[in-house]
């Protein structure tokens, strides 16, 4: 079973940050924490899952995470190309297989999110 509440620097290694920046971020009200019993700071699975940008069936790690919006589709035999207009604003361009179009139903307009992780891009249907 799932932790429900993490302690801060639990909560802070999952976030990828410090148990220094995690506490400013409680203090600037950018992060919602509580308390245990013995008055540490704890922080609950949903708001790390919140910050983290991940749904409940969302299982990447992945701490960089640009949304957007699918701008062009090109499919050639096995591979495909997608191009992805960031809400940053930003342009970016994945090549992925003309499987993973299909089984996400990516089409020009539809909201997406392009997921960074060490050399691979990978993109899924927000």
């Amino acid at each position: 079973m799932p932790k429900q509440f993490y302690s801060a620097s639990e909560a802070a290694k999952l976030l990828g940050i410090s148990l220094d920046t995690l506490r400013r971020w409680d203090r600037a009200g950018r992060i919602k924490t509580a308390r245990d019993n013995g008055n540490r700071r704890i922080v609950a699975a949903a708001e790390i899952q919140r910050l983290r940008g991940e749904s409940d069936t969302a299982h990447l790690s992945a701490r960089n995470r640009l949304n957007g919006t699918v701008a062009d589709v090109r499919v050639e035999g096995l591979i495909a190309q997608v191009e992805l207009v960031v809400d940053e604003p930003a342009r970016l361009v994945a090549i992925v297989t003309a499987d993973a179009v299909a089984e996400l139903g990516l089409k020009p307009g539809m909201p997406a999110a392009a997921v960074v992780k060490a050399t691979s891009v990978m993109v899924e249907h927000s």
